[in-house]
């Protein structure tokens, strides 16, 4: 067999202390001891898992390397260093089977997987399935609190226009951005261009929320978010 090793990190797991290293460490020791042929490490630093492989600029050569027929062999060490998703690696392993191309998974839930054997590809079916699920309940549970937090009046991302908030994350209504709201749907009913609105803002001495004036960005924002 003739392999690459694929590793990754992202910016935000460099600050963590995701090692590079590692990972090529655990590459290059598997490789010995299965007796494969390892041609090479690509390194892909700073990327986001969310950019697809192909995409990446290292993981271009990794897909040319397939498709050029230079190896037949990919090692990773997690799914997620290469793939976005469980159902992308699955779409991936399908299409590289194809074309004589196995994957190697160093640790998916603790396992080692090889899709060139049925049984490989058996669990890597079952344990990216699990992890797409967990993903997924993840993302209810999220949004669940989210909706609840919505419900309680509670803060959501950015504080909006119109209010402020406790330190329990509770809105309430903030008197002087209100006026504003107030005067710029007036203005709009009257049928003030934006550029007539910020200027009637800014003759009356009315300041956007960070202390800037008002113009015919800011303006449009806040109608647009209050429609």
């Amino acid at each position: 067999m003739r392999a690459y090793g694929y590793i990754r990190v992202s910016s935000a797991e460099q600050i963590k202390g995701t090692s590079l290293s590692e990972q090529q460490r655990q590459i290059e020791n598997y490789s010995a001891l299965r007796e494969i042929e390892l041609l090479g490490i690509i390194v892909d630093p700073a990327i986001k898992g969310e950019i697809p492989i192909h995409l990446r600029p290292e993981g271009k050569r990794l897909v040319e390397a397939i498709h050029t027929g230079t190896i037949d062999t990919v090692i990773i060490c997690k799914l997620d260093r290469a793939f976005r998703s469980a159902s992308d690696c699955l779409v991936r392993v399908e299409e590289w089977e194809k074309i004589g191309i196995g994957l190697h998974i160093l640790n998916i839930s603790g396992q080692t997987i090889d899709t060139t054997s049925p049984m490989g590809k058996f669990f890597l079916t079952i344990m990216a399935g699990a992890a797409e699920l967990e993903k997924n309940l993840i993302k209810e549970r999220c949004n669940s609190g989210r909706a609840a937090r919505k419900a309680e009046g509670r803060r959501i991302g950015c504080i909006p226009f119109g209010f402020t908030a406790d330190e329990k994350g509770v809105l309430y209504e903030n008197p002087v951005e209100q006026s504003v709201l107030v005067e710029i749907k007036s203005l709009r009913k009257k049928r003030f261009t934006l550029q007539q609105i910020a200027d009637t803002l800014n003759g009356r001495g009315l300041k956007n929320r960070n202390g800037s004036s008002w113009n015919t960005g800011n303006v449009s924002n806040l109608i647009r978010r209050a429609a």
